[in-house]
């Protein structure tokens, strides 16, 4: 299958860190990835943001990224790009009249407005995964939303007009009924980890003899990293790293840091918490094997990679109890979950499982397994499969029949109150 991926603002190639590259950037490289591993044709279309990029980079066997010349050819804030949509997709229009893929899939809803200008008169069928919905910014953030005000009835107009459209969690496809998307074309298929990367088994950064609560992902005030210096003074002894953000060297200069830096002086834990700055991806197994506990706290996550990645490594995690998170971390037998903002919940958790090694061995274990059994991007790209498909015959046929995202949702959560299996590698390392 000749498919086209489009990816307006998140780069596979980008450094991750910054405020708009995180999650999306890791989850259209891996998939796409996987993709071509079984044999497909994978084209990743992404805006230009610098004059020096080529026109088509190889990425992996049978994917290569293209850039789209939309705007300047500059770094510019995702929520700033969507009077570039047109542009974009009338280039995706000329590049698939004379060679059209057998389906297009948008990533994020920016990049279905390009899709549906390129895509829809040429009749290729359309799927959309919006990792995130405006409706869920908005409800959180309030005024402090910078999103398009045209971007909750774009989000709409998409929905109804793409073939299929894929939820990566049960709470995002509940969001989507409620905004009228029909059902029938809608799919819950959660984001992968690369367990080749993250393994239990592999190199471990360097510590001392403190506890160690890592948090890692972009500097944003909606992660949360706020409520988790907060909780620090109520564990003590603990240190805690954060990691993300711009490079070490310009953390001084970076407000969201410079928030948490003054946060952490209020909060009397400043000699605890320790800014890293970007990491570089292929040391992120090895930072997160070094801590104890991997903490995720967001006010609320379409998905939520962090917390499936420290899972795969074999650490516990405690994450805020919202959108992805409870689709992936089982409560008391992977990790912890916790209302988001509570910072004094937040503690109690961490003074919990800190003071428990044998806890944390268990929860290291099971939640390794769960990783493995459930978020492999080999069954993620094989889920994605089936709705390119259903998508390629609503497209011949007419729509299929109600009832996918029902059975979705009751599937995931059949397996979500099912305990892990506990025949992983590691328990049997360890002789659990």
């Amino acid at each position: 299958m000749r498919i086209a991926m489009v990816s307006e603002h998140a780069s596979p190639l980008a450094a991750l860190g910054g405020a708009d590259a995180g999650g999306q950037n890791v989850h259209v490289g891996a998939l796409a990835t996987e993709l071509g591993r079984r044999g497909h044709r994978v084209t990743v279309y992404t805006r230009r943001d610098d004059p020096g990029l080529d026109r088509e980079v190889p990425y992996a066997p049978g994917v290569a990224i293209r850039h789209v010349d939309a705007g300047p050819p500059e770094r510019l804030p995702k929520d700033e790009l969507l009077p570039y949509m047109a542009g974009f997709g009338a280039e995706l229009a000329k590049d698939w009249a004379a060679d059209p893929p057998d389906v297009a899939h948008a990533h994020f809803w920016m990049s279905g407005v390009a899709v549906r200008e390129g895509a829809r008169e040429l009749g290729i069928p359309m799927v959309q995964t919006f990792h995130a919905l405006g409706t869920v910014k908005r409800r959180f953030q309030g005024d402090g939303d910078t999103s398009p005000p045209e971007r909750i009835g774009l989000e709409r107009a998409v929905g109804e007009d793409f073939a299929a459209i894929i939820a990566t969690c049960r709470d995002e496809a509940r969001e989507l009924r409620s905004m009228g998307i029909p059902r029938r074309r809608t799919s819950v298929v959660p984001c992968g980890v690369d367990l080749s990367r993250f393994t239990p088994d592999g190199p471990v950064a360097r510590r001392g003899e403190r506890p160690r609560i890592l948090s890692i992902g972009r500097l944003v005030p909606r992660k949360g990293v706020d409520t988790l210096v907060r909780a620090l003074a109520a564990v003590p002894e603990a240190e805690l790293l954060v990691a993300g953000g711009p490079p070490k060297d310009e953390l001084d200069g970076d407000p969201e840091v410079a928030r948490l830096r003054r946060c952490a002086e209020a909060a009397g834990t400043a000699g605890r918490v320790r800014f890293l700055g970007q990491v570089p991806r292929p040391q992120v197994p090895k930072l997160m094997r070094s801590a104890d506990v991997v903490v995720s706290v967001p006010w609320y996550e379409p998905f939520g990679m962090v917390p499936l990645e420290a899972m795969a490594c074999g650490v516990p995690v405690v994450a805020s109890r919202v959108g992805g998170h409870v689709d992936t971390v089982i409560d008391g037998l992977t990790g912890t979950l916790v209302p988001p903002c509570r910072a004094d919940e937040l503690a109690r958790a961490l003074r919990t499982l800190l003071s428990d090694p044998c806890r944390l061995e268990s929860l290291g274990i099971a939640a390794a397994d769960r990783a493995a059994a459930r978020f492999s991007w080999e069954r993620v790209a094989a889920q994605t499969e089936e709705a390119y498909q259903r998508a390629v015959e609503w497209r011949a046929e007419g729509p299929p029949p109600s009832g996918g995202v029902e059975e979705a949702e009751e599937a995931e959560e059949r397996d979500a109150e099912a305990p892990p299996h506990r025949g992983g590698r590691r328990a049997a390392l360890r002789g659990a």
